[in-house]
């Protein structure tokens, strides 16, 4: 079933802007596709919310492409723009955190959404391994930027239970993006390189039983993930309510 136009989230942008994602997203062949891709990645580095919607319109543009003209136009200019910020990740997270983490948010999201002949695209498969394996970092997984506002965590307590009213809490932005994407992609990601899956989880669980002065929070999400993946990417109903009881209060 195809979505409405009226269904994605672009009431952010200025009307002229809205309009072109609209074409975009009904007749791709009759606008600058290049302009739209940057577009879209421009606003998924500064809006999260947005940097979650987006995979999803990137998804149907490309669809909406193949369809009319067997084109891949919109995908190249996409993923060359996805390269040129993953080269700059390093200054980009120096630069703001909030920015870096929308970066990996949206990333994983086209991961997640983007496949050719129903597989992911290998071309994304080691940069979001990368970005994950910068976020369990010893420095990532300290140095974290609190912020008041909605909760990635609470987001997968959104994916898992379906709650629709969290209550805003700080964040440990890193941590809680890593722990998010790992339950969006964690069991695609593994299928196609375990190995890389091994070694990320290697760095979790050295993080959570070796690293000193973790906040008590950062460790509780450790565990939730060691144990979700260790479930083979799943809770029981007994950990599931634990932990996100856990998150709640």
């Amino acid at each position: 079933m195809e979505n409405s136009t009226e269904d994605y989230k672009i009431q952010s942008f200025d009307l002229e802007t809205q309009m072109l994602l609209k074409t975009a997203l009904k007749d791709p062949g009759s606008v600058n596709l290049e302009k739209v891709s940057n577009i879209i990645v421009d606003q998924s580095l500064k809006d999260q919310v947005f940097s979650k919607e987006a995979g999803r319109i990137c998804y149907t543009i490309v669809q909406a492409e193949a369809k009319q003209s067997n084109g891949n136009t919109f995908r190249r200019n996409l993923l060359n723009r996805l390269q040129q910020e993953f080269k700059d990740r390093e200054e980009t997270r120096e630069r703001s955190l909030q920015e870096w983490v929308c970066y990996v948010t949206f990333i994983c999201n086209i991961y997640d959404y983007l496949k050719v002949n129903n597989m992911p695209m290998a071309a994304l498969v080691h940069p979001v391994y990368d970005c994950l394996m910068r976020l369990a970092k010893p420095d990532a997984l300290m140095n974290e930027e609190e912020v008041r506002k909605r909760s990635f965590c609470l987001a997968v307590m959104y994916i898992c239970s379906k709650l629709t009213s969290p209550p805003p809490r700080p964040l440990l932005l890193q941590v809680d993006c890593l722990v998010l994407q790992l339950h969006r992609i964690g069991e695609q990601l593994e299928k196609v390189n375990c190995q890389r899956m091994d070694e990320l989880f290697f760095l979790l669980r050295d993080g959570f039983l070796l690293q000193e002065g973790l906040t008590s929070m950062a460790r509780l999400l450790l565990l939730e993930i060691l144990e979700f993946r260790a479930g083979g990417w799943m809770l029981s109903s007994t950990a599931h309510k634990y932990y996100y009881s856990e998150i709640a209060d």
